[in-house]
């Protein structure tokens, strides 16, 4: 319940129109239900999220790290087609088959992901990697209808690299250390987190492109592009702002064997 009407706060703000007073009561009803939830946990032998999973320090982490670093990267799939169809004037098969060398790039980067994280462990990575993907976001601000097509497909496989490193690192970190007897409920939780992740992400995008619309509308732009590069730079940096999460890990925090990274599943 507490999930689901954050969610609809925030679409309620964003696209549904919904008033401020609405959305102040489904942010009131969340939190509610939150401690509803805590409170009726500690009482409980067997809860569906048992308590005892936040005092796992990696698990609380990798947790809150995945939470506001998937805000930046669940934007990209939404700007990027919209600024390709509508700034660049690419159809809407075009701008789909621009995906496919952020996945490509993505999938041969999972062995380069399992070198990195063995080589130099969790805290290093991701801190690092958080901030080369709101770098690799930020890029895209300049995208131009003049800028060649061989630079973008660049762009983008950089980008689906990077991103894919970044899931694999943020995923494995936070269900490490769970045990068999906290597996279920740590990968259900983290499954809630990346969904309402998702929807923060749409949500905050639109907001921000809504925001910048209007802004530089009022000072006589008349293309949407501006727009865009404001919002690819500005969830560049809400990115790169959530690596200071990964910095509260432990610097001696277990380099793990090969095979559970490559069994991580990238959700």
């Amino acid at each position: 319940i507490s999930m689901l009407t954050i969610s609809f706060s925030l679409d309620g703000l964003a696209e549904l129109g919904f008033e401020h007073a609405t959305v102040l009561m489904l942010l009131i009803a969340s939190m509610a239900s939150l401690t509803a939830y805590v409170l009726h946990a500690a009482r409980r032998r067997r809860p569906l999220f048992a308590l005892r999973l936040f005092r796992i320090h990696t698990f609380s982490v990798g947790l809150l790290g995945n939470l506001f670093a998937r805000i930046g990267n669940g934007a990209m799939p939404f700007l990027i087609p919209l600024t390709l169809q509508v700034s660049l004037g690419y159809s809407p098969f075009q701008a789909g088959m621009m995906m496919l060398p952020i996945t490509a790039a993505g999938m041969a980067s999972k062995r380069l992901a399992t070198g990195l994280i063995e080589r130099h462990g969790y805290r290093k990575v991701l801190v690092t990697n958080t901030f080369v993907v709101g770098l690799a976001m930020a890029s895209f601000a300049l995208i131009s209808p003049t800028q060649p097509l061989a630079l973008v497909l660049v762009q983008l496989a950089i980008f689906g690299a990077v991103n894919s490193i970044q899931f694999t690192a943020m995923n494995t970190v936070t269900l490490k250390d769970l045990g068999t007897a906290g597996a279920s409920g740590g990968n259900s939780l983290l499954s809630m987190v990346q969904m309402l992740s998702m929807s923060l992400a749409v949500t905050s995008a639109g907001a921000l492109l809504a925001t910048f619309q209007g802004t530089f509308g009022r000072h006589g732009a008349t293309s949407p592009l501006p727009a865009f590069h404001a919002t690819f730079i500005c969830v560049g940096l809400i990115t790169s702002a959530s690596a200071w999460i990964f910095l509260q890990l432990s610097p001696d925090v277990a380099r793990p064997a090969g095979k559970k990274i490559e069994d991580a599943t990238e959700m």
